[in-house]
């Protein structure tokens, strides 16, 4: 995931440290390395392959596998754990994803074709190769449906590795990942969409279109109140896909393009007014001033929240809000649940059959070599261009962490196979392959020191 941007800054309270800022602090401090989400996913997979080797091996597939049910009466919905997590809490992933991809498109580094043409043909060229790739090692045989795995990219351990290298990265390759995982992403959706859907009830998928309809409407309306959109997003879509056969993460892309995106006031307006609010503080009598909630001072702060809610958008506030929920719980909890495979073969034997080399080949091979393809045919055909101050030795390095699939390739795996023995290949196949790629891609742009040489057009 690219996750959500923002400037913050700590700021100075005059009544000094409460106790629980002290107890929280280390817990915000971990939150705000920008590495922190890999760390978590790191352990949950550790935690995932010790307890699917252990002894209590039986205790975590038991566990995963438990039924849970959902609502009353005649309205109740009963399936394993391991589906609430795959089918709704990723359903939020995809939400988020689908926020930064309209945000990207409307502000970002796919906002204008030239901006987004490099990050794009990057994109194609890394989906297509690497999908192309494990169709070879896999041609006629059962597993071919797992053509899509190679294809994703896991943009939280991509950005955790080039973090790691600090500034010897030029910022312009991060933006430039980053764009690339957010096309990737989309990719991604467009693919299980298409190809992954085993069944179709058009009944329930017209009450999910009845339901996007109603989203879009609300955005029309100008509605920007998040609960309406969660009521019929969760509801209605979701629920509505959940029962059509097409995957419910899908229903979480869409209901994030129903979002409003629009600020309801202007820089102009918001700057003047807020200083209107100030000046109003300033002229304020100092007893009036130490009264707890006088109503001079409330007036002031509800126009003041008013002036904020009017000057950001649903889209930011909402990404700003679920990112850190995504990043800290979704993906952890995902990795937990699905990482977990028992050695019980041959590992050599596994990594080298058709599966094992379609997505291991496709990953480290076909990524790479796709992304950096895609970029250079963009940039000789002249419909893009490097970014200042990036080499293609560098861009070449980037594109190693590309073949880092894990969460992405894993979810697109479950969806593939429901042969556990072809489950179990795939997944200890995309962590060798996602490992092999964090290293490869470490040393490759670690290696391309502090001082970039000017890129040739």
């Amino acid at each position: 995931m690219a996750g959500a941007s923002g400037y913050k800054e700590r700021i100075e309270l005059s009544g000094g440290e409460a106790p629980i800022d002290r107890l929280m602090g280390p817990i915000r401090r971990f939150t705000e390395i920008e590495t922190s989400g890999g760390i978590l996913l790191i352990i949950a997979t550790v935690i995932a392959l010790i307890w699917a080797n252990s002894p209590w091996s039986e205790s975590y597939f038991d566990f995963w596998n438990q039924a849970v049910t959902v609502g009353f009466g005649k309205a109740m919905l009963s399936k394993p754990l391991l589906i609430w997590v795959n089918d709704g809490l990723m359903a939020l992933f995809f939400f988020v994803v689908g926020l930064e991809i309209k945000r990207e498109i409307i502000v970002g580094e796919l906002s204008t074709p030239r901006l987004a043409a490099l990050p794009i043909a990057g994109a194609i060229g890394g989906v297509i190769l690497p999908a192309l790739i494990y169709c070879a090692f896999n041609l006629g045989q059962d597993s071919i449906g797992g053509w899509g795995i190679p294809m994703a990219t896991d943009i939280a351990f991509a950005i955790g590795v080039l973090s790691l290298l600090g500034k010897r990265v030029p910022v312009a390759l991060k933006i430039f990942l980053t764009a690339l995982a957010i096309v990737d992403d989309l990719a991604a959706v467009l693919v299980i969409a298409f190809f992954y859907t085993s069944h179709i009830s058009f009944i329930n998928l017209g009450l999910g279109a009845i339901f996007l309809l109603l989203l879009i409407l609300l955005n029309r309306l100008g509605v920007r109140k998040v609960f309406p959109y969660a009521l019929i997003g969760i509801g209605g879509l979701w629920l509505a896909f959940l029962l059509s056969g097409v995957h419910p993460t899908i229903a979480g892309v869409l209901a994030a393009f129903c979002i409003p995106a629009r600020t309801r006031i202007n820089s102009a307006s918001f700057i003047e007014h807020c200083r209107s609010t100030v000046e109003h503080f300033l002229g304020m009598d100092e007893s009036v001033e130490k009264e707890l909630l006088s109503t001079r001072r409330h007036m002031a702060l509800s126009r003041q929240r008013i002036l904020f809610d009017a000057a950001s958008t649903p889209l930011e506030r909402l990404e700003s809000a679920l990112h850190p929920w995504v990043v800290f719980f979704v993906m952890p909890v995902f990795a937990l649940a699905n990482a977990g495979v028992s050695f019980s073969g041959s590992i050599a034997d596994i990594i080298s059959s058709q599966v094992g080399l379609g997505v291991i080949v496709g990953l480290v091979i076909g990524k790479q070599f796709g992304i950096f393809a895609g970029a250079w045919l963009a940039v000789k055909t002249g419909l893009a261009s490097l970014p200042a101050g990036v080499s293609w030795s560098a861009l070449y390095g980037v594109a190693w962490l590309g073949g880092i699939g894990f969460t992405m390739s894993i979810f697109i795996a479950s969806l593939a196979f429901s042969n556990e023995q072809l489950l179990a290949t795939a997944k200890i196949s995309i962590l060798t392959a996602s490992l092999l790629a964090a290293i490869g891609g470490f040393v490759a742009v670690s290696s391309l020191g502090k001082n970039q040489s000017k890129p040739s057009e």
